[in-house]
């Protein structure tokens, strides 16, 4: 019997694990470690930051899940790794630390043959001084963070009842933040809910963020065919921006969070503030900070872990001037180079480099968005990782022969700016490759005939669809296969 450990439970490591204990069955073993007893649909925490929803409508139990399906559970963060074992056994394993009431401190071992690591990030809110719950601003990152959100938001709208005016910042906490995608879905599901609440004339929505321009998200933007002529998501952001009366603020590395005010630093390496009243900037991430040891219980670390945390896998690593990049730097099996049956999926794998070209001021900070790996990418890498571990558990190969690199995948994203049923509105857009290839597409890097972008009511339907649709399919109720990743 062979045995699969999958670290994390978030949309790649659930993923994961679905689909090898339906490759795998019984005769095989299929362990998952989390530090969370809840999964989390995080694309509704937008929903739960504004009131829309509450928690327990975007999470469920993992565990009664895992036990329908006899996958061993362990409520616990996975600590280091001994991909050799030790001096006292020759079976890789990792320790983890139990996370749970009932075991809460308590250390273990947990031995594998393959392991995937989709641990996610670390929500890094110590890397801008005051960023984060608790400190000056607020956050949509977990649901508990998006709920205590939804209260202040709701003073928020109080005060603005009673006559007051009130500044609300929305955006990005750091120069090297990503999911851009989060805070601006954020922005308009909160500028629609003032609308609602009759109180838009009261308040001051700005737009903060690390993208050289609107529509970056981290992806470089991209042309989009429309109406017979190319257009920029530039335009198309911009166009949303002005309709709804939302400032913005472009190339800004926020580097200190007071109380009402944050203070960033420009493109231009000029220092600048901005008061407010009610703030969500989302923070950096950065890996869980999981560490590697061999056999003689040396520190490796560092040839298993970017510094970042994130893991590498079979990328292009070489530090290349932003010109000489290629679409054959991502990786494409998501294997450790180090260790055969070591595995790395979702936010957890290291990329080779940003999508967004980077860009540094004169004070030497970075501020270009990092790449998005999350939602649609996430679950087809996991799903192609699983695919290959259980060809090769089962003797069909003895590679990795599925493929799933983000430079020959396409992605659709459903950005609701507005949760409504009936006057709701979604940002719908596809886009192939994810990764830009000028090669191939020399004008736009990306096949006109599967970008797009459009926003409407249909597009909010289907974005409600969607949280069902794979919340369900995350419970693993019946036919959950038919729900695409």
């Amino acid at each position: 019997m062979a045995r699969l450990l999958i670290l994390g439970a978030g949309i790649s490591g659930q993923t994961a694990a679905l689909h090898a204990k339906k490759k795998l069955g019984s005769k095989h073993e299929v362990v998952v470690v989390s530090p969370n007893s809840k999964w989390n649909w995080i694309p509704s925490n937008i929903w739960v930051g504004t009131g829309y929803m509450k928690p327990e409508q975007v999470t469920f139990p993992l565990e009664p899940v895992y036990k329908k399906l006899g996958i061993p559970f362990y409520q616990a963060k996975a600590v280091s790794i001994y991909p050799e074992g030790d001096s006292s056994t020759s079976n890789a394993y990792v320790t983890i630390e139990h996370t749970s009431q009932a075991k809460l401190g308590q250390t273990e071992k947990l031995t594998y043959d393959y392991l995937i690591n989709a641990t996610g990030p670390k929500l890094n809110f110590d890397a801008t001084k005051g960023l984060g719950p608790g400190k000056n601003s607020l956050s949509v990152c977990t649901y508990s963070h998006a709920d205590e959100t939804s209260k202040e938001l709701a003073k928020v709208i109080e005060k603005m009842k009673k006559g007051e005016n009130q500044t609300l910042l929305i955006g990005t906490g750091h120069g090297n933040c990503t999911c851009q995608g989060a805070a601006f879905e954020y922005l308009f599901n909160v500028e629609f809910e003032l609308r609602k609440q009759k109180v838009r004339d009261k308040a001051r929505i700005i737009w903060i963020s690390n993208e050289s321009e609107l529509g970056d998200f981290g992806i470089g933007g991209m042309f989009i065919s429309r109406g017979g002529y190319v257009t920029h998501s530039r335009i198309f952001t911009e166009s949303l921006f002005t309709e709804r009366g939302v400032e913005w603020i472009t190339q800004a590395h926020v580097k200190e969070v007071m109380k009402g005010e944050a203070v960033y630093e420009n493109l231009d390496g000029e220092e600048k503030s901005v008061k407010f009243d009610f703030g969500m900037l989302l923070p950096p991430f950065s890996g869980v900070g999981l560490k590697a040891y061999n056999k003689n219980n040396t520190d490796i670390t560092a040839q298993v872990f970017a510094p970042n945390s994130f893991m590498l896998v079979d990328a292009d690593y070489s530090k290349k001037p932003y010109e000489e990049w290629k679409p054959s730097d991502w990786p494409e099996i998501y294997r450790s180079p180090k260790y055969d049956n070591i595995f790395a999926v979702g936010i957890a794998f290291a990329p080779p480099h940003a999508i967004s070209k980077p860009m540094t001021n004169p004070n030497g900070i970075p501020i270009f968005p990092t790449p998005p790996r999350t939602g649609m990418p996430s679950g087809v890498m996991a799903r192609q990782v699983a695919f290959n571990i259980a060809d090769m558990i089962h003797g069909k190969e003895k590679e990795p022969k599925r493929k799933a690199s983000l430079a020959n995948m396409g992605a659709a994203c459903i950005a609701s700016a507005g949760a409504n049923f009936f006057k709701g509105t979604a940002v719908s857009m596809t886009m192939f490759p994810i990764i830009p290839d000028f090669e191939k597409y020399p004008d736009t890097g990306r096949d006109l005939g599967y970008t797009s972008g459009e926003i409407g009511l249909a597009g909010h339907w289907i974005k409600h669809f969607l949280h069902f649709a794979f919340i369900y399919k995350a419970k693993a109720n019946p036919f959950w296969r038919v729900v695409p990743e």
